[in-house]
């Protein structure tokens, strides 16, 4: 019972030091706090809710950083969601052509498992 209450003692003082070296860093390496605080876990072995909102919202922004790597495509009509690695990409884009270049990229993003896209061909002004 003892080692138990101690176990749950050192996790908790572990979250604690994780959460507050994600506030004191710049955001040059938000990401870098962000993937330290999926690790935390709760005492049943699952990720807490704060820490899977932070791993998605690194993901999002991982996603989104490949995406403005490649000049051909505006990411300014594209929208992403991440959800424990499964992407969905929605929005639109001037050619066809880029929906499989947009869902390719995402899909070689570290941390993305699957990919969605709702991605549609934007369509000229008065069609």
């Amino acid at each position: 019972m003892k080692t138990m209450n101690g176990l749950r003692v050192a996790l908790g003082v572990a979250i604690a030091a994780a959460s507050i070296s994600g506030w004191a860093q710049d955001g040059a390496s938000a990401g870098a706090s962000a993937g330290t605080a999926s690790a935390a876990v709760t005492a049943s072995g699952g990720m807490t809710a704060t820490a899977a909102r932070q791993a998605n919202r690194a993901l999002r922004r991982k996603v989104y950083a490949a995406l403005a790597k490649h000049k051909e495509i505006d990411a300014g009509n594209i929208g992403i969601t991440a959800k424990g690695g499964a992407v969905t990409i929605s929005g639109t884009v001037p050619d066809a052509s880029l929906i499989n270049t947009v869902a390719e990229v995402a899909k070689g993003v570290e941390g993305v498992t699957s990919v969605g896209s709702k991605l549609t061909v934007q369509k000229p002004f008065g069609e």
